[in-house]
């Protein structure tokens, strides 16, 4: 098996249900092919509906032809903005893309800009910046560094550059500052989500890159896809259910890709999905949700649960929150999915609230034994 060829960064040379995206994105970028500065582009999107993919193939096969026709008057930039969240690291990532250098601390975010400038002026070309996840930035660090990028052509002598912005979030526009929204919007391009007709398409292009002839058992493909479908028409989910499909069924030294691999690969899948989450918490809503587990999973009533979180988050040398708090964030866990809370009337006591995980308890310990040094039981 090929996994490469099923992960969600592997880019093909064909690109199934997007040929209107990948046309319209070939319009606006098509100045550079003549030395000229593009409009910005904002593209919006679900999760999994081929947007980063297309920026690149699209960006790719640019820079190919601009190669072979010796005009090649572009450099395509692409950041992460969820792994690079900050101001600092995203203008220092930049700069260090163009050839510079900027130290990990130290620098005014300012000089970190005026350093960018120079390196762009410093190269002559249009420089393509691409900000993908762009709303993870936004909503730690704020809008200004949009403004700015967007804005940056006035402050240039010879460089140019233009901004694709990518986003998950299809309302992250609304929130923008008006003079951010027009510069970076001046083209828009929407992917929606792909039906479990199109996800079959594409995973039997993926599948038979990956796969040797018959190795895929017959409705494999068909399953992931309707799976994928339900959850917004996710490509990625529909990749990785078919890629750690084909690795559960290698595990157990079966020729053929069966639906039942599918079945253990989404239990698998799950459950990686919720480690992930838990470890991204903050620590009190880690320590909450610490408590409901070594609690067995459940607790009767949210006095009986803040007097374990008490106890654990003391054991820890922690300060533990107000039961206040401890109350709110069990509505903050609930609207994650990761507990069900049930108000229950006990009559002449009073009404309560039940808590307990809506997910296996022992993924929640596995998930946080990095962030305890004791757990007190």
């Amino acid at each position: 098996m090929n996994r490469e060829v099923l992960r969600s960064d592997y880019i093909p040379e064909y690109l199934p249900h997007r040929e209107e995206q990948i046309r319209k994105l070939t319009e606006v970028l098509s100045p550079l092919l003549k030395g000229e500065r593009p409009s910005n582009v904002f593209i919006y999107g679900l999760t999994g509906t081929g947007k980063t993919a297309v920026v690149k193939y699209v960006l790719k096969r640019i820079d190919e032809y601009a190669r072979r026709v010796g005009n090649n008057k572009f450099l395509p930039v692409y950041i992460n903005c969820r792994h690079e969240s900050t101001t600092y690291r995203v203008l220092s990532t930049l700069v260090e893309s163009l050839g510079g250098k900027v130290p990990f601390t130290g620098l005014s975010t300012a000089e970190v800009f005026r350093r960018l400038k120079t390196r762009i002026n410093m190269t002559g070309r249009i420089v393509v910046i691409v900000l993908d996840e762009v709303d993870a930035m936004v909503k730690r660090v704020g809008d200004e560094i949009l403004y700015r990028l967007t804005r940056v052509n006035e402050e240039l002598d010879k460089g140019k550059v233009s901004v694709i912005g990518i986003t998950n979030d299809v309302r992250f526009r609304e929130g923008l500052d008006p003079r951010v929204r027009s510069s970076l919007s001046e083209e828009e391009i929407l992917f929606p989500p792909y039906d479990a007709l199109q996800l079959s398409d594409i995973l039997k292009d993926r599948a038979s890159k990956a796969f040797k002839s018959g190795v895929i058992a017959e409705g494999v493909i068909d399953y992931c896809a309707s799976i994928a479908a339900k959850e917004h028409g996710d490509a990625r989910r529909a990749l990785d259910l078919l890629r750690v499909a084909g690795e559960v069924a290698e595990r157990s030294g079966d020729g053929v890709v069966r639906i039942e691999h599918v079945k253990v690969a989404r239990e698998e899948l799950e459950n990686d999905m919720v480690s992930a989450v838990v470890r991204t918490l903050p620590q009190h809503s880690k320590m909450v949700l610490l408590s409901i587990a070594l609690a067995g999973g459940r607790f009767s009533s949210t006095g009986d649960l803040y007097i374990k979180y008490r106890e654990i988050t003391r054991s820890l040398g922690l300060e533990p929150v107000t039961q206040r708090r401890v109350s709110d964030i069990v509505s903050e866990l609930e609207m994650a999915g990761l507990v069900i809370a049930k108000v229950v009337n006990r009559g002449r006591y009073g009404k309560t609230k039940e808590v307990e995980l809506a997910v296996d308890r022992n993924i929640i310990v596995k998930s946080l034994k990095d962030d305890v040094k004791v757990i007190t039981k």
